[in-house]
């Protein structure tokens, strides 16, 4: 018998042995050089993404620096902050459809550069009218959807 497959609220909810904060080695150090990494919980990645207030965003790094200096590490780990905002996204769909009010508002994170996530819920056309109805301008730059004043608009959560 097979497992059943978890929903997104089950996945943002496994926190596994998360939070822990490990040393940077192999790969990883040839990019990120020396020290340690703090490796959030899903449910944390989603806390920092629930601060952001209506009219501002953040982007993934934030995320990541907020996670380091909660953990004393020299950085937020890129991969699974960037994962689990990923699902913190999709639980957050998953709870509004289910009748949910207060959802995290995963519009407000964008990628490291300022662009839209395209792995977020929905089709680009959604992604831009939800951080467009909080008042941001939203233009295509080649490929990619950019928030044109994130500079004015940045939120670091803590």
């Amino acid at each position: 018998m097979s497992k059943a497959k978890k929903n997104w609220t089950e996945k943002l909810s496994d926190s596994k042995d998360l939070p822990k904060v490990v040393k940077i080695e192999g790969k990883m150090s040839k990019r990120w050089g020396e020290g340690t990494v703090a490796i959030p919980a899903p449910i944390e990645v989603d806390s920092l993404m629930r601060k952001v207030p209506k009219g501002k965003v953040t982007t993934i790094n934030e995320i990541r620096e907020a996670i380091a200096k909660k953990h004393k590490a020299t950085i937020g780990c890129p991969i699974t902050t960037g994962i689990f905002a990923w699902v913190a996204s999709h639980a957050a769909e998953e709870k509004k459809d289910a009748g949910e009010k207060d959802t995290t508002p995963w519009w407000r994170t964008l990628k490291s550069d300022g662009s839209l996530n395209e792995k977020y819920p929905g089709n680009i056309e959604l992604q831009k009218d939800l951080p467009e109805g909080e008042g941001h301008e939203i233009i295509k730059k080649g490929k990619k959807y950019i928030v044109v004043d994130l500079k004015e608009s940045l939120f670091r959560p803590s």
